[in-house]
């Protein structure tokens, strides 16, 4: 059984979010959530939602087929990070002349499945 959510329109950029999503890639799903509650990065409170959302998934895969679920035994199998919609500003710069500003953000998918 495999069980999915994705989360789009971050807003921050997809290299600090990956620098996040690459600690839980593979790990099961309790590890994961210890190491991202105490993560002292933004990103880890997104993808814990986004975590937590497909676990949900997951136990309402199994009701509706009316299998057991053993949350404990779920595994992160697929977690990646993709870049979403570029936000374009302009801020004052010397001499009268405007600069660019980029402001990233990120589209989250995580599947999770039984071990």
């Amino acid at each position: 059984m495999d069980a999915r959510a994705i989360q789009r329109t971050v807003r921050q950029s997809p290299r600090k979010m990956r620098l996040v999503i690459d600690m839980i890639r593979g790990l099961p799903v309790p590890e994961a959530y210890a190491i991202l509650r105490f993560s002292k990065k933004f990103a880890a409170r997104q993808i814990h939602k986004v975590l937590k959302s497909a676990v949900a998934n997951a136990e309402q895969q199994a009701l509706r087929g009316d299998r057991k679920l053993d949350v404990d035994h779920l595994r992160v199998k697929y977690a990646v990070v993709n870049a979403g919609p570029t936000l374009k500003r302009f801020t004052s710069a010397a001499m009268g002349r405007a600069t660019p500003i980029l402001k990233r953000t990120s589209h989250v998918e995580i599947h999770v499945a039984e071990e």
